[in-house]
């Protein structure tokens, strides 16, 4: 999949959309998602062009694949979701409905999230 400058969260980053920002540094920005599944549902995006984690985990440096998830454990923390827990979602490609073409991770919490697909009775 190929990045798409003119996708929603570029446009964020440009600041041509405004986002309700949790938190920002020079290569992360955390914003509440506008159409929350959960009572927490933050979409969190590293700065740089990649359209998906695989296009992420493969062409950023070690040193910012860390960052971004250390980064993402520290907002979860200033959310106040850790000890009750909370899920980190991202979706690769069309079988998935990646549905933006930048990669993003929802962190959802707030409340039982049941399974990990729609039926699934069974958390894991």
């Amino acid at each position: 999949m190929a990045y798409d400058s003119n996708n929603v969260f570029a446009c964020i980053l440009r600041g041509e959309i405004p986002c309700d920002k949790v938190y920002e540094d020079q290569e992360v920005l955390a914003f509440r998602d506008i159409t929350p599944a959960a009572p927490v549902h933050v979409l969190v995006i590293p700065k740089g062009e990649y359209s998906s984690f695989d296009d992420f985990a493969s062409k950023a440096d070690p040193e910012t694949v860390a960052h971004f998830f250390l980064k993402l454990r520290n907002i979860a923390a200033d959310l106040g979701v850790v000890e009750g827990g909370y899920r980190l979602l991202t979706n690769h490609g069309p079988d998935a409905s990646q549905s933006v073409p930048h990669f993003h991770v929802h962190l959802l919490a707030g409340r039982p999230l049941g399974g990990l697909l729609p039926g699934d009775a069974h958390p894991r």
